[in-house]
C-alpha cells in the first residue's frame, strides 16, 4: 500500500497501524521532513512532489499499491488528478477533514449537514479561511471519482491530538498544566471542540479501505466529546497533578488584550461530528482517560511547548491579577 505523506502526525500513526495488519508500505513525499522509518526495512521511500503527476504516476507504477491513504491533499485539484491516477487500486482514501462542515448541526451527520461552498478562488487559496471549502470540494471529488468507477473514500476527522502532533495546540494545554497551578480557561470552560485521538484516525484510515463504500465520507471523532474544562482537568490527572483554573469571559480577557479565540481548542459554537456510520465498519474510539495518558506520555518526552499557540505566561498572571482585584 502507499501512503502520501507518511512522516509527521495523521500519516506516521497511519504507517504503523497499516504495519501492525501485516501491510507492506510506502511513503511518497518530498523528503523535507525527518523519516522516522528510516531504519525499518519494511517501510519503503519514494521521493517526490505530490503536485507532480508524473512522479506520481511513476511512484504508481512502481510500487502498484492496492491501497492509497492520501494525508496531504490539500487542494481540490489534487484529489481529482490523484483520483485518476489511482482509478484501479482496491481502495484510495482521502484525509478530508471535519471543517468540511457548513452548518452548525448537533451533531453534524455524514450526507445530512451541509458542507462548504468552494469558490475557484477558494479551491487554490492556501489559507486558513478557505481550508474547510477546500475539503469539502475534495470530498466532492472524490464523490465524484465514485461516480465514475473509483473505489474513492474520505475520511473526516475533527481536531486531532495524540503523540507527535507538530502543529503544539494539545500541547500548549498540557505544558499550561504541567507547569502552573492556575491556568486560564476561556468563557466558563464549557464550549465543546469535540477532538479525535490520532491513532483512532489512523485505524479509521484502515478501515475505511478494507470496509468502506465507494463515494462514502466517514466522520472520526472521540466518542466522548470533552469540554475544555474537562479536557484539562483529565490532563492534569493524566500528568498527576492538580490545576484550578480561572474562568474568563471575552469582556475580562480585553482587559489584557485577549479574546476567546486566542486559546487554541477554544471554538464559540459546538462542534461535534456523529460516529455512528465509522463505528457500523467495525471502528472502536480509544478511552479519552487511556488516549490522554499515551498523550502525556509523549508530550513530556519531548521539547513541545505549544506556547506561541497561545497566550503567554505574562499576560495570563495580568489577567488573574485583575480577576482577584474584582
Amino acid at each position: 500500500m502507499l501512503i502520501i505523506g507518511g512522516t509527521r502526525f495523521i500519516g506516521r500513526h497511519a504507517v504503523e497501524e497499516f504495519l501492525d495488519h501485516d501491510y507492506t508500505v510506502t511513503l511518497f513525499n518530498r523528503g523535507n521532513h525527518d523519516n522516522p522509518f528510516t531504519n525499518r526495512a519494511d517501510v519503503r521511500h519514494v521521493q517526490g512532489d505530490r503536485g507532480d503527476d508524473e512522479r506520481l504516476l511513476a511512484a504508481k507504477r512502481d510500487v502498484e499499491p492496492d491501497v492509497v491513504v492520501d494525508c496531504v491533499a490539500y487542494f481540490p485539484d489534487e484529489v481529482r488528478r490523484a483520483t485518476e491516477i489511482f482509478a484501479d487500486v482496491d481502495a484510495y482514501v482521502y484525509v478530508s477533514s471535519g471543517s468540511s462542515y457548513a452548518a452548525d448541526d448537533i451533531p453534524k451527520r455524514e450526507g445530512v449537514t451541509r458542507l462548504c461552498d468552494c469558490s475557484p478562488d477558494e479551491a487554490v487559496e492556501d489559507s486558513a479561511a478557505s481550508y474547510g471549502p477546500r475539503k469539502a470540494e475534495g470530498d466532492r471529488m472524490v464523490f465524484s471519482a465514485a461516480e465514475r468507477g473509483v473505489n474513492a473514500m474520505a475520511v473526516r476527522p475533527t481536531v486531532v491530538y495524540g503523540p507527535y502532533d507538530y502543529t503544539e495546540r494539545f500541547d500548549y494545554w498540557l505544558h499550561k498544566v504541567n507547569e502552573h497551578d492556575r491556568v486560564v480557561v476561556p468563557g466558563d470552560g464549557t464550549n465543546v471542540w469535540q477532538r479525535v485521538y490520532v491513532e483512532d484516525v489512523a485505524s479509521a484510515l484502515r478501515i475505511v479501505a478494507e470496509e468502506g463504500e465507494a463515494g462514502e465520507a466517514y466522520n472520526v471523532g472521540d466518542r466522548n466529546a470533552l469540554t475544555l474544562e474537562d479536557t484539562v482537568a483529565e490532563a492534569a490527572s493524566a500528568l498527576d497533578t492538580t490545576v484550578e483554573p480561572v474562568y474568563a469571559s471575552d469582556r475580562e480577557l480585553a482587559t489584557v488584550d485577549l479574546s476567546l479565540t486566542d486559546f487554541p481548542m477554544y471554538r464559540e459554537s459546538p462542534h461535534i461530528l456523529d460516529t455512528h456510520k465509522l463505528a457500523a465498519l467495525g471502528w472502536e474510539s480509544t478511552p479519552v482517560r487511556e488516549a490522554m495518558q499515551r498523550t502525556v506520555e509523549e508530550h513530556l518526552d519531548s521539547d513541545r511547548t505549544g506556547e506561541d499557540e497561545g497566550p503567554g505566561r505574562q499576560a495570563e498572571e495580568r489577567l488573574i491579577g485583575v480577576l482577584e482585584m474584582v
